[in-house]
């Protein structure tokens, strides 16, 4: 059995989940907004929810898309049992995860959320050419209109900054300096490029996507300002093979078996980025014919 833990109305779940429909494989989908209950029966765990109910040692194989397992929270009036009654609740989910985890799996909930500057650092260990960047509070050493300013976290999007409206956070062109001290900013230095390329990962198989973004002012500078009129040409693309030796190394060192890495060609160098342990990968599965759906049904 297959458990697949993703988001409500998650497209690309969905076009897997069609993969292990047409391969006859049983599965399991969890959704954001189940709670679920730990109980036994028959000497064995299982989780039920109002939706799902399976047994932990009935799961062969796991594919953590987005989301996560919730857990139902106890209450007791006596607040020294509630506290006790809370740490036996906590090593007991803790277990139920971890044993997840440890079948064969696509991604981890554990380390869905990858830290971008210990992922740069472990890049450069591995050989990977990275923009030179710098953390800073103010921009007096700041190069002007040579310099971008990227996010730290991995979630570009900010909720709700006006009322019921949602903004993006793309990466700038520095252009002119703060008077102001701010809070510490990701400053990297700006690359011309060739190219952009979207590499997906998945247990040791590399699918490229060259996107020519550069020909267009709207995303020259960040291709996520995609422009619907007039989109950036995507074309299937062969990393040369010590970059790819050098990504197997990278997710190596940071436990993980998907995602997807960014990099920036410019003459004869391949810049990398960051990668994305759950990004979007529809778009260029489409385009380049990869059936990326059909791999990730294949493996689990």
């Amino acid at each position: 059995m297959i458990l697949i833990i993703s988001q409500n109305q998650e497209i690309t779940t969905t076009e897997v989940i069609k993969w292990l429909l047409r391969k006859g494989k049983s599965f399991i989908r969890v959704h954001e907004d189940e709670i679920f209950e730990i109980k036994t029966k028959e000497k064995r765990l299982y989780l039920t929810s109002q939706r799902n109910c399976f047994f932990i040692d009935d799961i062969t194989s796991v594919w953590y898309r987005r989301g996560g397992l919730r857990f139902e929270q106890l209450r007791y009036k006596n607040e020294s049992i509630n506290l006790n009654m809370n740490e036996y609740q906590h090593w007991l989910e803790d277990y139920v995860i971890k044993t997840l985890e440890s079948k064969k799996h696509i991604n981890k909930e554990s380390n869905s959320d990858v830290n971008k500057l210990l992922v740069l650092e472990q890049a450069q260990k591995t050989g990977l050419d990275v923009p030179d960047y710098f953390l800073a509070e103010h921009t007096d050493e700041v190069i002007l209109n040579q310099t971008i300013i990227k996010t730290i976290g991995g979630n570009p999007r900010i909720e709700n900054i006006l009322k019921d409206s949602s903004g993006m956070m793309y990466t700038s062109v520095i252009r002119e300096r703060e008077d102001d001290f701010f809070l510490i900013t990701f400053f990297q230095e700006k690359i011309e490029k060739d190219f952009e390329i979207r590499s997906f990962y998945l247990n040791g198989k590399i699918w490229s996507t060259a996107i020519f973004s550069q020909a267009d002012e709207q995303t020259k500078i960040d291709f996520r300002k995609y422009n619907d009129k007039k989109p950036n040409r995507n074309v299937p693309y062969h990393l040369p093979k010590d970059i790819e030796e050098k990504i197997h190394l990278l997710m190596h060192a940071l436990d993980l078996n998907c995602g997807s890495l960014d990099f920036i060609k410019s003459k004869n160098k391949y810049y990398f980025l960051e990668v994305n342990t759950v990004g979007q990968f529809l778009g260029a599965s489409i385009i380049c014919n990869y059936s990326l759906e059909k791999e990730i049904a294949d493996y689990l």
